[in-house]
């Protein structure tokens, strides 16, 4: 551990030790039909101060500072109640709970899997929700890295230049997982790749992730899966909101938040992100940076109108600007573009606008809108990418109840229009017009059984007629503890080389392109299982486990090995095949110990003339775990991440001397958060525990990546890695909340 990291722990505890005198206290008793609840969760929202009531039901919360607090007090199996309070200087106030047993305890989390709100124990599709505390135990200055310890997920590093990557679920590559804001659509296509930085932390309030195929309801791309970023109601968050942290590597990330009520019906919540790091390192000594420099800012603006029927309308937009750069450490911008000194530069201009508006009619029928632009303006070595993207959708839905059946029925509209300076769009501007129109039909056959039945049709004017069938089924056990789910259903998409692999525009690999691309499909099936058990003691266990599998047709993979001085695109003459098993738990002790794990198991394999290969980046085990724990006496949360990842096939180039198969590897971070006095709270730690980064040689012909030197053999490529170059760090947070 280096000694800038021993001081940042050093300095967090003595913070600890000196944290500010607090002199009132809050305390009382929680019963049940007159009888006493143990172990039952005592804290104040919006803080990180809490307790357990003890074996009579009596808490205690002590040296806490005057001000407005709202008491929430929660367990398994009783429904939750809060009370707001207002505590004086020094006094010791009693606040007393009568709470009530819940026969749908597992009914707690309102989703959206199904394009409209269910509880996440009735929703036919299984859908893994993530609330922001379960990011806050990690903290990212992105989504793409955020998303790490999520079981079947995994954020992959493309290039080991620009440090760009996409999101793989259950080993599908980025373009087959769709990411939308608040239920639309945004990140696609040309910001598959670099659209996942810049959405404010401060501003998201869950995330859900649904594995395996949405094509009915969502559309191309949802192949793979899908990932729900869902901002925060403007009307339900506090006033200001304001996150900080710092590493020794000399990064800085701010995450602002600010609500304001325009009027007696509007109001508004901005966010901003501010990224910068400018501190070139070459740790590795390979005469690159291990970390691309980057300056970014984030604005996002989520308004929020009431209306006399109670009925939905919002509106939000979002701007984005980054510039970044990686390459040769003696680089500057006069280099950009030229065989002098290599660099990878890239300019990167977005906006997004989206709504949802819910029509004055006494039926349910919402019409929800997104527009984006994309433009970006980059040079890999001498190679220009010059790309603009527009994209307009617009979706009107009705859902409707009729006994048993619960129907929603919808109409779509997207309009696509792409060019860059690649063979791609050489003829003009790609315009792709989607028309669409889908059913979905919830069955409720009994309190038990649960059938799902979904069709879509969708037009592309390029090619053609696209049907995408979906069917899940779902059965709860009577004392709703077991949930046994069925999924099938096929996918469909268009891909776009260029906008969507980083490889094919860095290195010095020449792109080959041996046919006309054809749309992929896919079928994919699985069986999720879901057990609750509540113990005597009043702990609890979650179970999750899930079976899935994956049949492409038409699959588009970059052929690294049949000629390795060269990039290979054409539809697979053959299959492709994803199948494996996750499973996840979900511990709660009594003592306030939590303990959130899973495990991937999965073959990502192709076949071509009878030959079955391996996916190239893909691991066949992966693992992850959370421990969290509140050491009441001192007033900390320790929060313990982590995850493990096998080995996985890599690109190699000719008589290459570079391993074939990455290693077993694991990052590993540690952080204490302490709240100093309501509204402050300080956090910091450690990140990438066991200081792992790739192989030096990872880049290939790192000394001439012009080839300028006939002395020296073998091509430039930046295709071999799998892991970020970022080893050990400690890091330094702080975070205000004013209400």
């Amino acid at each position: 551990m280096n000694r800038l990291t021993k001081y940042c722990l050093i300095f967090l505890l003595f913070f600890v030790e000196m944290a500010f005198s607090q002199n009132a206290s809050i305390s009382g008793k929680i019963t049940s039909e007159g009888k006493p609840v143990e172990f039952c969760n005592v804290v104040l929202s919006g803080t990180t101060i809490g307790t357990l009531s003890d074996t009579i039901g009596k808490y205690h919360l002590k040296n806490l500072v005057a001000g407005n607090y709202k008491i929430v007090v929660s367990t398994i199996g009783f429904k939750k109640q809060e009370k707001k309070i207002q505590l004086k200087e020094n006094e010791k106030l009693i606040v007393n709970f009568t709470i009530q047993e819940d026969d749908n305890a597992l009914n707690e989390v309102v989703i959206s899997g199904t394009m409209k709100e269910v509880s996440k124990l009735e929703s036919a599709v299984p859908v893994e929700v993530y609330s922001k505390a379960f990011f806050k135990a990690n903290p990212t200055p992105s989504l793409f890295e955020s998303l790490q310890n999520i079981n079947g997920v995994r954020p992959q590093i493309n290039c080991n230049i620009c440090n760009t990557g996409d999101i793989h679920i259950n080993g599908l590559e980025g373009p087959y997982t769709m990411v939308l804001i608040d239920g639309m659509p945004l990140v696609s296509g040309l910001s598959t790749v670099y659209g996942l930085t810049g959405i404010p932390q401060s501003l998201i309030d869950r995330m859900e992730v649904v594995k395996g195929p949405a094509s009915t309801l969502y559309g191309s791309e949802a192949v793979g899966g899908l990932i729900n970023v869902i901002t925060k109601n403007p009307r339900f968050v506090p006033k200001f909101t304001a996150d900080v942290f710092s590493s020794n590597w000399g990064d800085v990330n701010t995450d602002l938040g600010y609500q304001f009520k325009a009027s007696e019906k509007a109001y508004s919540l901005l966010g901003v992100n501010y990224f910068n790091y400018q501190n070139p390192i070459d740790n590795n000594k390979d005469g690159f940076t291990d970390v691309t420099l980057q300056h970014r800012i984030s604005a996002f603006n989520k308004w929020n109108f009431e209306r006399k029927s109670n009925k939905q309308f919002s509106v939000a937009g979002r701007y984005f600007y980054e510039d970044r750069w990686g390459g040769q450490m003696n680089y500057t911008k006069q280099f950009r573009g030229t065989d002098s000194i290599y660099g990878e530069s890239i300019y990167t201009k977005r906006w997004e606008l989206f709504g949802i508006y819910e029509l004055p009619f006494t039926e349910k029928i919402s019409f929800q809108f997104s527009t984006n632009g994309h433009n970006q303006n980059s040079y890999y070595g001498t190679t220009p990418f010059f790309a603009d993207q527009f994209i307009a959708f617009g979706q009107l839905t009705w859902n409707k109840s009729l006994g048993k059946n619960d129907l929603l029925v919808g109409a779509s509209y997207r309009y696509t229009r792409y060019e860059d300076n690649t063979p791609a769009t050489i003829l003009g501007a790609s315009k792709i017009r989607l028309p669409g129109l889908f059913i979905q039909d919830e069955i409720s056959i009994n309190p038990q059984h649960k059938l799902l039945l979904g069709m879509r049709y969708d037009y592309n004017s390029i090619h053609g007629n696209v049907l995408t069938p979906r069917l899940n089924y779902k059965i709860t056990s009577y004392n709703k503890k077991d949930v046994v789910r069925f999924s099938l259903g096929n996918g469909y998409r268009v891909a776009n080389v260029f906008t969507e692999d980083h490889a094919a525009l860095t290195g010095a690999r020449t792109v080959e392109f041996t046919e006309n691309l054809k749309p992929e499909t896919s079928w994919n099936g699985n069986i999720n299982f879901v057990k609750k058990i509540n113990f005597e003691n009043n702990s609890f266990l979650g179970l999750d486990a899930t079976v899935f599998y994956t049949y492409f047709s038409n699959r588009i993979i970059p052929d690294y090995t049949t000629d390795t001085n060269k990039i290979i695109y054409a539809n697979l003459d053959g299959y492709a095949v994803s199948q494996g098993i996750s499973l996840s738990s979900d511990w709660v002790w009594a003592n306030g110990l939590k303990f959130i794990t899973g495990v991937t198991f999965m073959d990502v394999s192709i076949t071509e003339n009878g030959i079955k290969q391996q996916q190239l980046l893909t691991e066949k085990f992966s693992g992850n775990w959370s421990v969290s724990y509140y050491v009441q006496a001192l007033g900390v949360t320790v929060d313990y991440t982590g995850n493990i990842y096998g080995p996985m096939k890599l690109p190699l180039l000719e008589n290459d001397t570079r391993a074939p198969y990455s290693p077993f590897y694991s990052l590993q971070n540690i952080q204490l958060t302490k709240t100093l006095r309501a509204g402050f709270e300080i956090y910091g730690g450690v990140k990438n525990l066991l200081d792992y980064t790739p192989p030096a040689n990872s880049i290939s012909r790192a000394s001439d990546p012009f080839g300028k030197n006939p002395n020296i053999t073998g091509e430039f490529d930046t295709a071999y890695t799998f892991a970020p170059n970022q080893g050990i760090r400690g890091f330094l947070g702080v975070r205000y909340k004013f209400r």
